[in-house]
């Protein structure tokens, strides 16, 4: 069992370390998507081949029993936002790394334009200036659900939420007037 407050290794490490693609692509990586570590590379390597293993031996079963367990695991994926409603078994096996490093929270908070970069976005999380549906979350690893998605925003006490703050005026841009012209074009 072990002791609980001792924490357990949650990743897997490469079985050949120094291969100079592996190396070149856990780099490319870690620049994209601002990851501190390569361990954080390796956690979500692990997450990876734990739902592709699943998979695979889902695919090992008999219809009838694995119908059930298929259901599960797709619904899981789907409320993560990493498979889309009418996804199949099949494409389990075809999840990338990508996939999953495009649903955490720091990632995310760039895409939104709540950051100027993907650096940027990491360092406002862990200072604790992002929230969901108004929970702080102080974790840039963190899994978004697909639901939560649209409800991450600054949080209420943060001094970011004042527009009048410089870094809110340097990131925002004007959503709506360019959807106003555009609307304008399609009537003339």
């Amino acid at each position: 069992m072990g002791d609980p407050k001792k924490q357990r290794k949650k990743f897997d490490t490469p079985r050949f370390p120094w291969q100079i693609d592996a190396l070149e692509a856990e780099l490319k990586l870690l620049g994209q998507y601002g990851l501190r570590n390569k361990r954080e590379i390796w956690r979500h390597k692990t997450l990876l081949s734990k739902y592709r293993g699943i998979g695979r031996s889902l695919l090992g079963m008999a219809a009838g029993e694995r119908r059930k367990q298929e259901k599960q695991l797709l619904d899981k994926l789907h409320r993560l936002g990493i498979l889309p409603d009418e996804s199949e078994l099949d494409d389990v096996l075809d999840l990338t790394l990508e996939d999953i490093l495009g649903r955490r929270l720091q990632t995310l908070v760039f895409q939104r334009g709540l950051a100027q970069s993907i650096q940027q976005s990491r360092q406002l999380i862990t200072h604790g200036h992002i929230a969901i549906e108004g929970r702080k979350v102080s974790s840039p690893s963190y899994l978004v659900l697909k639901d939560e998605e649209t409800k991450i925003a600054y949080t209420p006490k943060s001094p970011l939420t004042n527009p009048d703050h410089p870094l809110t005026k340097s990131i925002t841009v004007p959503t709506e007037p360019a959807s106003q012209s555009k609307e304008e074009k399609s009537r003339e």
